[in-house]
């Protein structure tokens, strides 16, 4: 059969089409023959001081370390000083019919959670106070608020 008659606008749009997808089949083919340089181009070496190279280190310049000086765990938490559990904050929100507010300290921005059950004295938003900070299931809570005067 014969093709119907095309317009103008008609071949224009095809030939685009046929160009971008020779195009598109070009950047392939030039994508897949840069990829075959293989894994040796990819891998990096690591030297004695942290930098990178090309090639492996000198195994006759490698230290030994024994493996029982590596220590793999977190550091103990060590006790504190009186001076540093007591902290002092400012109150930045207080409901007083929820009973719960949260207090910001001063030195290092924390905010810490504060139940109506661990004031020892009426607090609202904005007072300066001070504080224990005590360990809950929940996290750190402040404990022993009173209002600094």
């Amino acid at each position: 059969m014969a093709r119907s008659r095309e317009t103008y606008g008609k071949k224009e749009v095809r030939n685009k089409k046929e160009k971008k997808r020779k195009a598109k089949e070009e950047r392939k083919q030039a994508r897949k023959d840069q990829s075959r340089s293989g894994l040796d181009d990819m891998i990096a070496y690591v030297g004695p001081d942290g930098e990178l190279l090309d090639a492996p280190a000198d195994p006759a310049e490698k230290e030994e370390i024994d493996i029982n000086d590596i220590a793999i765990s977190t550091p103990k938490a060590e006790e504190l000083s009186e001076e540093e559990k007591l902290r002092k904050g400012v109150v930045t929100f207080f409901n007083e019919d929820k009973g719960y507010g949260f207090i910001k300290d001063t030195k290092t921005n924390e905010s810490f959670f504060v139940h109506v059950n661990n004031v020892n004295e009426d607090i609202t938003t904005n007072n300066m106070v001070t504080f224990e900070v005590q360990k809950e299931p929940r996290g750190l809570v402040a404990v022993n608020v009173s209002v600094k005067r």
